[in-house]
């Protein structure tokens, strides 16, 4: 039997890149999958023709993470056409780099609301239907960050850290209903964000990693697929890195 088998799982920011991965994963573990992004685009399309490809049930979705009213609608129709939810992954981001004296407001605005207020969206929105279900497993996208900081990244590092205070506070909120909440902290991702680097730049990162490369999608994925999964069902409260030993 599949890990995910007879689950349903919402994906936010899927279209493209550890979204996609992970929608992807859950999908060859047998989980039905509803993922959103901010329009269906291209990239949206072409995900959900690779998931359906797999004999699962998929439906994208466009949604502003961000707002509030947008992903009660939209967890509300996904309800009605999928009939449960087991899993729910925030991974929806962007970055807005800058130093602190240099920032604008709307830098910081605008990576609060799309990393860390769509993640509150969305669990207030999913928590109701969970408590009925009395199971759950919520999944938090940080980042190692989130957990250190970075310089000129004061908005981005601030939004993950959030994430882990979130997932956190939630999974003594409603731990006893039987949902978990946890936090992924992925350290350097290749993926389209980090494409525009140089091999430079590439190759000085490896080097404070003691794995000696970057990680893949794929990797998150593997351990969303886990906390998502009944292996993790004793595991709460808990922030997983992967970031090949990079932040210890």
């Amino acid at each position: 039997m599949k890990l995910l088998e007879g689950k349903v799982a919402i994906v936010t920011g899927a279209a493209r890149g550890i979204g996609k991965a992970i929608a992807l994963k859950f999908a060859a573990e047998g989980a039905s999958v509803a993922f959103t992004d901010l329009a269906i685009d291209d990239n949206a399309l072409a995900t959900e023709k690779e998931i359906a490809a797999m004999g699962v049930k998929v439906k994208a979705y466009a949604s502003n993470a961000a707002n509030y009213e947008d992903t009660h609608n939209v967890v509300d129709q996904i309800v009605k056409d999928f009939g449960r939810v087991d899993v729910l992954v925030n991974n929806a981001g962007i970055t807005r780099d800058g130093l602190m004296m240099r920032m604008t407001e709307q830098q910081w605005d605008m990576v609060i609301n799309v990393n860390l207020k769509s993640a509150f969206n969305f669990v207030h929105a999913i928590t109701p239907v969970m408590m009925k279900q009395k199971s759950g497993s919520i999944i938090n996208m940080s980042s190692v960050v989130g957990v250190s900081g970075n310089a000129g990244q004061c908005n981005y590092s601030a939004s993950k850290a959030g994430m882990i205070g979130l997932a956190k506070s939630i999974a003594k909120e409603v731990g006893s209903r039987g949902i978990r909440a946890n936090c992924i902290a992925p350290g350097f991702i290749i993926t389209e964000m980090t494409a525009v680097l140089t091999e430079e730049v590439k190759a000085e990162w490896a080097k404070n990693i003691p794995l000696r490369r970057g990680g893949t999608p794929e990797d998150v994925a593997n351990v969303a697929t886990f906390l998502a999964s009944d292996l993790s069902s004793y595991v709460s409260g808990q922030v997983i890195h992967v970031c090949g030993g990079m932040n210890m």
